[in-house]
């Protein structure tokens, strides 16, 4: 088993996994999205990001443009949120439906992400 497989698999998912507990709830609600998720999930999605980037393969150039494409947009939504809940406001239902939106955005490119991460897992042959 490889240690550097391991870590790879585990920000893909939890990128995944982080981003879709934030996209989930009632899109113009902010009290069903929490910031903490959103700050989490733009991490974890750059981790997942600098990580791949050592792949030469050409499923992982695929791989790195579907990171970049979730970084983009978590990066997007997370300025959004941060300029509109400044001072302690809450952001107005269609400033929230604005940055969930971007959050599904990224949440399809992390599907994508995970897909490509099973479908590479599943043609793997033992040497």
């Amino acid at each position: 088993m490889s240690l550097e497989k391991v870590f790879f698999g585990f920000f893909v998912i939890l990128a995944a996994t982080l981003n879709f507990g934030f996209f989930v709830g009632d899109i113009s609600n902010p009290e069903a999205h929490s910031s903490i998720e959103l700050y989490a999930a733009l991490v974890v999605n750059i981790l997942a990001t600098v990580i791949k980037l050592g792949d030469r393969t050409q499923i992982g150039a695929v791989h790195i443009a579907t990171s970049l494409v979730a970084d983009i947009q978590l990066i997007v939504s997370a300025i959004l949120y941060a300029l509109n809940s400044s001072g302690g406001r809450i952001p107005s239902e269609h400033v929230m439906a604005t940055i969930v939106s971007f959050s599904g955005g990224a949440l399809l490119a992390n599907i994508v992400s995970v897909i490509l991460l099973v479908i590479e897992t599943s043609t793997f042959r033992r040497r």
